[in-house]
């Protein structure tokens, strides 16, 4: 049976349902803030709207509130003190499960109408997003409505097709006929219903609270499921403005809005007790590894979809166009103070140099070379600044100040500080650039989250091949990059990637970075990895949310 949103959005959907069986780019959301897209007063409204909600108590009347709570700090140094409702989890689990009831009768038709009409109503709401996303998470203003709003909106809508695709697949009835030979037949009529298994739980990290949110928040609510976005303490606002536009989509089609809740808990524990909830049949986390690898160790009730700390590398074995393969990775290195689980920690070199369409370089002159390229690039302030953003937390900048110190390999580059003239109290850090030998392990063997990079000698080509091969099915990674002219080094490295599961980027040069990933086209992630468990999206993603119970009977 179909519904009255899945028929207003069935343009959206098909058109996503054809991009993630061709993986072509396709985007039903702008990515560029224009008034020719939004509207003429799109974005003074939308700064006027996030501007609302600071120094005030976020309404969202939901069940088993007992205060107000949230300590948000903004890295920009604005203040935001915004107020959220701290309510009992236990009530949050009961309300959410008995608005499953309704959430089913909809049937998928209908969740993925309602879902698809929330996306529309967020991608309206893009400017205000991008504003809070950017004033939590210290991402510059394009990135923040780029990868806070209208990317994040893509990724939500992948994760919906993918759903839809899953159930569609499932018919709602069938009739059922097995010959007997000259007896008569055997007839039964057989009725399929798809089912949520039962509560979400959508754990945000703090860099990136909606674009990390929106895959798993889509995908347990398309397959019927109740969910509860728990977000970071240091980001809780995109978070709270994304369910309070959800629940009101949901009111507005009849549906109990408690099926999306907010859960703010400024205690561990609270977290902990709802991950580990019976009811919970799901929960999507990203973040460190510790709290990571404990929902993975305890929560034996629900499946778990985690993406955890990595080591992304790049190996350097030679290049036909230096200057364009040096200012490709001083951006990667560059972009968000390398605040992001996708930036490039290890870049490994072979002790020999490389050979390149401006002559041979030697490690050395590729250290100073990449050095050389990060300070062309952030040398204008206005460009650093809108680049870098800002560090969204003082253990980040602590790691910053460590790598400083030389402490981890020689420093090829130091971090700077830099004025951000709009916003003094910001921290905002150039990248530090790190020399080391392979042999060096301990400093560079691990995620050191930030704008902290090592430029690894190895021994040649071969090694250092086998090196990021060993970094990835050791500890993980999102993204692994390659640059050489060679076929045959090429196919070693591919070959490596498919062992170690993990996306390889080969001699990127222009304007598309190891770090980026696009929605509908690119798996964020494998899954095959210590890095994620799980990839934003595909099948895998969507297809163990739901259930299919069925009932049969005589014709």
């Amino acid at each position: 049976m179909s519904h009255l949103l899945f028929d207003k959005h069935r343009a959206t959907l098909d058109g996503a349902l054809h991009a993630i069986a061709t993986r072509g780019y396709w985007s039903p959301y702008s990515e560029m803030p224009s008034p020719k897209v939004y509207g003429e007063t799109a974005a003074a409204d939308g700064k006027q709207a996030f501007e609302a909600h600071l120094g005030r108590n976020f309404e969202l009347d939901q069940p088993g509130q007992s205060g107000w709570g949230g300590k948000e700090a903004s890295p920009y140094g604005v203040a935001l003190d915004v107020r959220y409702p701290l309510c009992d989890h236990e009530a949050l689990i009961a309300a959410g499960l008995a608005a499953m009831k309704g959430w089913q009768a909809v049937g998928a038709a209908g969740r993925t109408g309602i879902c698809l009409e929330m996306l529309e109503r967020l991608n309206r709401q893009s400017f205000e997003i991008g504003h809070a996303v950017m004033m939590t998470t210290g991402q510059g203003w394009m990135m923040a409505f780029q990868a806070g709003a209208a990317h994040a909106q893509d990724r939500g809508l992948e994760a919906v097709a993918y759903a839809w695709r899953e159930q569609s697949f499932v018919p709602a009835e069938t009739v059922w006929e097995k010959p007997q030979g000259k007896n008569p037949a055997l007839v039964m009529k057989k009725q399929f219903e798809l089912v949520g298994r039962g509560v979400g739980l959508v754990v945000g990290c703090g860099t990136f609270p909606t674009w990390n949110t929106y895959p798993g928040l889509f995908a347990a609510l398309a397959t019927g499921n109740a969910v509860i976005v728990k977000p970071h303490s240091n980001a809780i606002l995109p978070a709270a403005i994304t369910v309070r536009t959800l629940r009101a989509v949901l009111a507005d089609n009849g549906i109990d809005p408690n099926l999306v809740t907010l859960c703010v808990a400024e205690q561990r524990s609270v977290t902990q007790a709802l991950a580990t909830h019976p009811a919970v049949k799901s929960v999507d986390f990203t973040g460190s590894n510790v709290f990571g690898q404990w929902l993975i160790d305890n929560c034996k009730q629900a499946q778990v979809y985690a993406e955890l700390a990595g080591v992304n590398n790049i190996v350097i074995d030679s290049t036909d166009s230096y200057k364009a393969m040096l200012g490709n990775l001083a951006f990667t290195l560059s972009l968000y103070s390398g605040q992001m689980c996708t930036t490039s920690q290890a870049i490994i070199v072979p002790a020999g140099g490389i050979e390149t369409d401006e002559g041979h370089k030697s490690y050395d002159e590729v250290c100073a070379d990449l050095a050389k390229a990060v300070e062309r690039l952030l040398g204008k302030p206005e460009v650093a600044c809108a680049v870098l953003g800002a560090m969204q937390s003082t253990a980040t900048a602590e790691r910053v100040e460590q790598a400083n110190g030389a402490s981890l390999g020689r420093v090829v580059l130091a971090s700077r500080k830099l004025e951000n003239p709009e916003f003094p109290a910001a921290d905002v850090r150039t990248p530090v650039l790190l020399a080391v030998d392979a042999a060096d392990e301990a400093a560079y063997m691990e995620e050191r989250f930030g704008p902290i990079s090592f430029i690894v000698k190895a021994a040649d080509t071969a090694a250092a091949i086998a090196l990021s091969e060993r970094i990835v099915s050791t500890h993980g990674a999102l993204t692994v990059g390659l640059y050489s002219s060679r076929q045959a080094v090429i196919d070693a490295m591919t070959e490596a990637t498919w062992r170690g599961k993990v996306a390889l980027s080969i001699n990127l040069t222009g304007g598309v970075f190891v770090n980026q990933s696009s929605a509908f086209s690119d798996y964020h992630g494998t899954g095959g990895n210590p890095a994620a468990n799980a990839s934003y999206a595909d099948s895998a993603f969507v297809a163990n949310r739901f259930r299919v119970v069925q009932r049969r009977y005589h014709v």
